[in-house]
């Protein structure tokens, strides 16, 4: 953080008045104001039923500078305010307020609850742009498949640290960055980024109490294929590479298609490999998963068909570690994912597609189409299927959505059921529940 307001008294002292007014008067001025709705049902498993909504209002409002010397300022607000609220807190679904901050504090000095709302500075952050050269420090949000925004509740996650990155050619660019803290969607803190994934188990794994990620990644795109790979390396925990690559082709007739790979390893790494850790973990990390995946579109229609196998290791801890809100299979659905791996001291835990022997498909449909002469509604509709010999049964998902949009408003009904929802500890222990409905309404606008 020092470094931006060193960068801005810099820029202060660089200037004339009028290069200063002008830095500020191209600013720009962006955000959403944004409702949210959402009912969860849970029947099987631990407790037996469970039932929970919740409603919230708020959204983001970010500014950034205009340009000087290369040199921008960017800053985000973002809030989450709940109401109408159920009268028994057990029944608050928390998913879209303060999850992770009741995770973490419940009980504490603070007396801060999963109920709470809050409002949290969630970036702050100096850019500078030079030729092909970009660098960025402070905190903000970003979209990488195995440390993402994921924004699928009220709010973004959002990482503390720096990132330099650099085009080598028009089609292939190199990134570095160092990550120390993380932000999850539903918190107003920014935590350690080792310790918010371990919780009280990060010094027994990692031999310290808190640690890094140092993302290092190189990506090529033209106009037919685009490939990318992440490193990203924890040191005394673990080392994770992920890749993916995609071509794209358009056929006579207006159809178009596109056919991707995707490949992650994970492994522990220093400590994390020791005795002590591997007990805690249920195995040293030794995770590998392979997928793939072909889309069509014609017109205002498009289809799609997956596939995703993570591979198991006995012995091993062989499920995928993504604590900081990756969900990067291709099998992967609003309902059937890591989403809640990402809440404090949650990381060694997995869900459904992510587990290790765990082989999922899933279809898909989306349709663009006008009523009574209205354009901007739309519709999608998805189905997966998970099968592992560690499950007791095979959890089957369908995920459906329609859509409306027109201009800078968007309004979204969403409806998900699944049947033998599965999760997995870091002891590898399986646990399901018989059913999970769950609905949504969400309405955004942005300006």
């Amino acid at each position: 953080m020092k470094f931006i307001a060193l960068s801005a008294l810099c820029a202060l002292s660089l200037q004339a008045a009028d290069g200063l007014d002008t830095w500020f008067k191209e600013g720009h001025v962006s955000g959403n104001v944004k409702y949210y709705y959402i009912d969860t049902t849970k029947d099987g498993g631990t407790p037996g039923h469970s039932s929970g909504h919740a409603n919230a209002i708020g959204g983001q409002l970010s500014y950034v500078t205009g340009s000087l010397y290369g040199l921008k300022l960017g800053a985000t607000f973002m809030t989450t305010n709940p109401f109408a609220l159920p009268n028994d807190p057990g029944n608050v679904d928390t998913s879209i307020i303060g999850r992770d901050n009741g995770v973490r504090l419940d009980g504490n000095a603070n007396g801060v609850h999963s109920d709470d709302g809050f409002t949290v500075l969630g970036e702050v952050y100096g850019q500078y742009n030079r030729d092909n050269y970009e660098l960025w420090y402070g905190r903000k949000v970003i979209e990488t498949p195995l440390i993402d925004a994921k924004e699928v509740r009220m709010l973004p996650s959002s990482i503390e640290g720096g990132m330099a990155s650099v085009k080598l050619t028009p089609e292939v660019q190199l990134s570095a960055g160092y990550i120390d803290k993380f932000k999850q969607r539903t918190s107003d803190r920014f935590t350690n980024i080792v310790k918010h994934a371990l919780g009280s188990d990060t010094l027994a794994i990692t031999g310290h109490e808190d640690g890094y990620i140092v993302p290092v990644s190189v990506s090529y795109k033209n106009a037919a294929v685009s490939t990318r790979v992440y490193d990203y390396y924890a040191p005394d925990f673990m080392n994770s590479i992920y890749a993916d690559a995609t071509f794209t082709n358009k056929l006579a007739g207006g159809v178009s298609y596109s056919a991707s790979a995707q490949a992650i390893a994970q492994d522990s790494v220093g400590n994390a490999d020791s005795a002590a850790a591997t007990a805690i973990m249920g195995g040293a990390i030794n995770a590998q998963e392979v997928g793939a995946k072909v889309s069509a579109t014609y017109q205002d229609t498009t289809l799609m068909a997956a596939c995703t196998h993570v591979l198991s290791n006995s012995g091993d801890h062989d499920s995928l570690v993504l604590p900081w809100d990756g969900t990067p299979l291709y099998t992967n659905m609003i309902t059937s994912n890591d989403l809640f791996i990402s809440n404090y001291g949650q990381g060694l835990k997995s869900d459904t597609a992510y587990i290790g022997g765990t082989t999922g498909v899933k279809f898909g449909a989306s349709q663009i189409f006008e009523i009574a002469g209205i354009k901007g509604f739309s519709a999608g509709l998805s189905y997966a299927h998970y099968t592992n010999g560690r499950f007791p049964k095979s959890q089957e998902d369908i995920n459906g959505e329609l859509g409306y949009g027109i201009g800078s408003f968007s309004l979204a009904l969403k409806g998900m059921w699944v049947s033998n929802n599965t999760s997995a500890s870091a002891k590898n222990v399986i646990t399901q529940n018989d059913t999970l409905t769950q609905y949504r309404v969400i309405a955004n606008y942005k300006f």
